[in-house]
């Protein structure tokens, strides 16, 4: 069987290269990092295919292409700060502070916030800070952000979020009426009360809950 490594550089040539996601850094991002060590041993294996895994606390890992897709969509450079609602695993946290100065991740699941904190610090990635929290009112004390990151479907983009990105900023949100259909969609905040929406893609992710999302906190998952 390859090693790791050699799963890993075709995962990047032939799931995320081939499809489109041409960004030197994402792709950097995507070779630097190691999948398997963001899911269960038993699962190891299967960490470069192109799917999302089971975690912890019956959420998954995200496909690695809508991670690419997404980190794409944030148009980072290496000076940016980045909040990423819904930590889950701490895969997406994990790739892009290989593109960022400083991410601060929320997670509302404790055991999975634990387990992402431990994850991180083992692998020595010291600009991603980690927070239990219900992310959908973002991370005020270190806000503005260049980037915001939500990985998970809400009916709007939350006031919150809005308020917290800097002008310029981008901020990535799947969105739709329907708990599990959604446009992905990218809001650039052009002035102090003046934003930009661009529809990205068709998607769909589970629903973000809390104040500013959905309703039911049993419901929440990390995307597919």
């Amino acid at each position: 069987m390859d090693s790791f490594a050699e799963q890993r550089e075709r995962m990047v040539r032939t799931q995320i290269a081939s499809r489109g996601v041409r960004d030197p850094a994402v792709l950097a991002a995507m070779r630097a990092v190691p999948r398997e060590r963001f899911v269960s041993e038993a699962l190891a294996p299967y960490a470069y295919e192109d799917r999302p895994l089971p975690i912890e606390a019956g959420q998954t890992i995200s496909q690695p292409f809508m991670v690419a897709t997404m980190a794409k969509a944030l148009r980072l450079s290496e000076r940016d700060r980045v909040l990423e609602v819904g930590a889950g695993s701490g895969y997406a946290a994990a790739v892009i502070s290989r593109i960022a100065a400083e991410v601060y991740a929320v997670e509302i699941h404790e055991p999975l916030f634990a387990l992402a904190k431990s994850r991180i610090e083992a692998l020595g990635y010291d600009n991603v800070h980690l927070r239990h929290a219900n992310g959908s009112l973002g991370w005020v004390e270190h806000a503005p952000y260049d980037g915001i990151l939500v990985s998970a479907g809400a009916p709007a983009v939350p006031k919150p979020l809005q308020d917290q990105l800097a002008v310029g900023g981008r901020l990535v949100i799947p969105l739709g009426h329907s708990p599990i259909s959604q446009v992905l969609v990218r809001v650039t905040r052009v002035g102090e009360d003046a934003f930009e929406r661009e529809d990205l893609d068709l998607v769909a992710f589970v629903p973000l809950v809390g104040a500013e999302g959905w309703s039911d906190p049993s419901s929440e998952r990390r995307a597919h």
